[in-house]
């Protein structure tokens, strides 16, 4: 069985890959080429970095009416997340009801169906985000 185009050619998806500068040591994601804070200096010197998955809940809401593209069951929670590497992140919360939601909630990257890319049903995956239960997860 092969892998599906969507999972090889966009590995950041599924692995949370994004670069740290060598100048600054400031981590972004997704990657990018050049540091917006060290600019020209930067070309060339961003290396690869995955994230550790593990962040903390900075504000969230629950989305009711989804575009019709997306054929989520509603009401479902979407979060803003910061990573332990300083980077916000925008993802569904999974595993939790909206009610025990609470701002600084520590939550892990977890890979989940987002949905299908083709007629014939080909299904891709990437990160959302469920709560930490244990300290040690």
């Amino acid at each position: 069985m092969t892998t599906p185009r969507f999972w090889r050619e966009i590995e950041q998806r599924y692995r949370g890959i994004g670069v740290q500068c060598e100048i600054c040591d400031r981590v972004y994601f997704p990657p990018r080429e050049i540091c917006p804070h060290c600019r020209r200096e930067s070309f060339g010197k961003m290396n690869e970095r995955e994230l550790s998955g593990k962040g903390k809940v900075l504000t969230y809401t629950e989305v009711h009416d989804p575009h019709p593209d997306f054929k989520l069951l509603t009401p479902y929670i979407m979060a803003i997340i910061e990573m332990e590497e300083d980077v916000r992140v925008t993802g569904q919360l999974v595993g939790v009801d909206y009610k025990d939601v609470e701002t600084g909630m520590e939550v892990k990257a977890t890979m989940r169906r987002l949905g299908e890319e083709s007629p014939e049903g080909i299904i891709y995956y990437g990160y959302k985000f469920a709560p930490v239960k244990d300290k040690h997860e």
